[in-house]
Formats: structure tokens, sequence, C-alpha cells
């Protein structure tokens, strides 16, 4: 099954009399549990798409089905229900709450829901993320009291709450030292493939981009290649190497 069929995306933006055309005729698709990364100098389209395919904007023209279902037509309000439901999103900014604790960062989404969620199960599935992501014994934090590492997994966390078909991660080690970097690249790969979350990561890290299965490149609005990782990553490899190197 595809998460994502996207065919002859375009988008133009208008500002009075003037239009720019940022993407020219995007085709993507992404199987379930595949590990895509986006690469591309600024300008080049990736944001655009990222917006596109997070159901952030509705393309100017083109297809686009998430999970089987056409959402480029869909209202202002019904692709909010879209991304509650089936999208997951991880930033450069981690963007939670200063004075509210791990557990109450990550059970926000689940609040937002048309369908009112139990309280007990909103907790539950909370506790389930954080857990998920190494932060079990962190539910009673609040942001000022984790790391950047921390914060940024109570981020993944918040996105894996609602049980997305799709998470998107926009430069999320953007923020992070090397070895926490690594450390949150584990997290993406262990979910892809121990769960089969199926993850597209924009980034303009060239060894970031490595710990992905395909790596798709941008220019000019278009895609310039979409190819498999020649040489992958793996986080927990890297991790034991960068350890073998402090001893």
């Amino acid at each position: 099954m595809n998460v994502i069929e996207a065919s002859n995306l375009t988008r133009t933006y208008v500002t009075g009399e003037v239009s720019v055309t940022a993407l020219k005729g995007v085709d993507i698709v992404l199987p379930e549990g595949d590990f895509v990364a986006i690469m591309g100098p600024s300008g080049s389209g990736k944001s655009t798409t990222m917006n596109l395919l997070g159901c952030l904007d509705r393309p100017t023209s083109g297809s686009y089905k998430l999970d089987g279902v056409e959402v480029s037509k869909m209202s202002a309000d019904q692709l909010a229900e879209i991304r509650n439901l089936k999208i997951g999103f991880v930033f450069q900014g981690f963007n939670l709450l200063a004075r509210t604790t791990a557990l109450e960062n990550v059970e926000l989404p689940l609040l937002y829901r048309e369908q009112e969620i139990p309280a007990k199960e909103r907790k539950e599935r909370s506790e389930a993320s954080l857990a998920a992501v190494g932060l079990g014994h962190r539910f009673d934090h609040v942001p000022t009291q984790l790391s950047g590492g921390e914060q940024q997994r109570v981020a993944i966390a918040r996105a894996l709450v609602t049980q997305p078909s799709l998470v998107l991660a926009d430069e999320p080690t953007g923020n992070l030292d090397s070895r926490t970097s690594v450390e949150v690249m584990r997290i993406f790969q262990d979910l892809n493939e121990q769960q089969n979350i199926t993850i597209l990561l924009v980034t303009h890290e060239p060894d970031i981009a490595q710990y992905a299965k395909r790596v798709i490149t941008f220019k000019d609005g278009k895609i310039k290649s979409d190819l498999p990782q020649k040489k992958r990553l793996i986080a927990r490899e890297v991790l034991l190497t960068m350890e073998d190197e402090e001893e």
C-alpha cells in the first residue's frame, strides 16, 4: 500500500501582479514503511513539497492521495482533520509548551481530535509514546529540565501519539550536536524498522540523509533525482563507533 501518491504537483504563489512557481510538476510515491530524505538548496521546492504533503497547503494543480484518499481539493477544515488523524510532525524547533510536562505536551494532539478520547486513554497513549522514544522516566519533567535531545524526543513522541500513517520531519537535527543527532536518527530508524512507520525527512545535511532508505533531490522546483541509498548509515553502529572512540 502506498501512503503517499503525488502526481504532477504544481504550486504557484501570486503576490499582486507577480507570480512565482515554486513547484513544477512533481511526482512522489512512498510505499508504507518507506524512509525518504528530501534534499536540495534553498528555493529548490523541498519545503513547498513538505507543506503540500503535510496538508499545510494545497497544490495549484495535480493530485495528492494520502492513504488512498484524494486530499488536494479538501477544505481547510478537512485538511486540519486529516493532519490530526494521519500525519505526525517533527520540526527543527521543538515547539514544546514551556510550563507543561513532557506527558502533557505529548497529549496535546489528542485533545484536538473531533471525536473525544477519554482521559485515561490519552494518558496511556502518551506514556507509551514517551516510552517508545526512551523517555519513560521523564513524564513529569518540563522542557527546561530536559536536554535538547530529550526535547526533540518529546516532539517525536508527540508526533507518534496520534498513531499516524506518516511522520514528516523538517530539519529535525538542525539544533542538535553531532552525537545527539545520531541518537535522534536511531529513534527514527527504530520506528521505521520495528513499527513500519513511514517517514519523510527534509534535511540540508548529507550525513543525516544517509540514514534514510531513499534520497530525493530537488532543484528549481523539480525532482532532480530519486535514488535508493547506496551507503546507508545505521545509527546504532555509528553510536557504537563513537563510544569506542571516546574510550
